[in-house]
């Protein structure tokens, strides 16, 4: 967990990164961006902003998408990570949460949560122990096949089979898609213990702005595959143009979503 004023020690570090799908399709232009130590850093932005896509560059899952870093670097402990696998990452404490709260569906909640364990040896109980502690839904559930769940258990299933294999960081892409208000701030609730208890960092890529920002310490937002603005998390909830064009507010007062969307930025929005 940060507090104020501590010095962050930076453990992932992207700068300037492009990504082409497909040799041709640029979909990342140039971006930049640190992860702190112990923080939870937003990625915020639209569909379509490149949120998922820097998640992935950073994994490296884009292969199996036909994507491909072609300028830029990532590091992490200092160390370049192009090279490595995600089976690799994963051994040095980086594992993501896809979208869509993918989980083996034939399988039943702890056999799910079990193969997050594959590239640990020895005894895997106090980790579970440790998830349902999290999760005491997931341990009402423990026996039911993963499949037969509910959106918000899946979800569960997900992040806590992350946690199986002790990562230091999670790459969380869009943990409130299709969730309920009130599954939603349960799930970032157990971000935030997770991160406060456990020490666990965060990368999440989310739409959910005004969530978000409440939770985390530090954001990015994404527009068109660039980074337009950056900076505390306190600050970007109160900056105009985030209020505007994220949260749906304007000095005016509240706006429909549909009335910012059309609205024109200002010119030095992308500036």
């Amino acid at each position: 967990m940060l507090d104020a004023g501590q010095t962050q020690e930076s453990l992932l570090e992207v700068n300037n990164i492009e990504v082409i799908y497909n040799h041709v399709i640029l979909v990342l232009k140039g971006v930049s961006l640190s992860v702190p130590k112990g923080g939870i850093t937003a990625l915020l932005g639209g569909n379509g902003a490149g949120k998922t896509t820097t998640l992935k560059a950073i994994s490296n899952l884009l292969h199996s998408e036909r994507g491909e870093v072609t300028k830029g670097t990532i590091h992490y402990h200092g160390d370049s990570v192009a090279d490595l696998s995600p089976a690799a990452l994963v051994k040095r404490g980086v594992i993501q949460v896809m979208e869509g709260r993918h989980c083996f569906e034939h399988l039943t909640v702890e056999e799910n949560l079990l193969t997050g364990a594959y590239t640990r040896k020895g005894s895997v109980q106090q980790d579970l122990d440790l998830v349902y502690s999290y999760f005491p839904r997931l341990a009402e559930r423990r026996k039911s096949q993963a499949g037969y769940t509910s959106g918000g258990e899946q979800q569960m299933c997900a992040i806590g089979r992350a946690l199986m294999s002790r990562p230091e960081t999670i790459l969380l892409d869009e943990p409130s898609m299709g969730l309920a208000p009130q599954l939603v701030e349960e799930i970032f609730g157990i971000v935030k213990d997770l991160n406060e208890r456990e020490g666990v960092s965060f990368l999440l890529a989310e739409q959910n702005t005004n969530v978000a920002l409440r939770f985390a310490h530090y954001g990015y937002i994404l527009e068109n595959g660039r980074v337009v603005m950056d900076g505390p998390a306190d600050e970007l909830r109160e900056n105009p143009d985030v209020k505007e064009f994220y949260l749906g507010v304007s000095e005016e007062g509240r706006k429909s979503f549909r009335d910012v969307r059309s609205y024109r930025r200002r010119k030095r929005w992308l500036s």
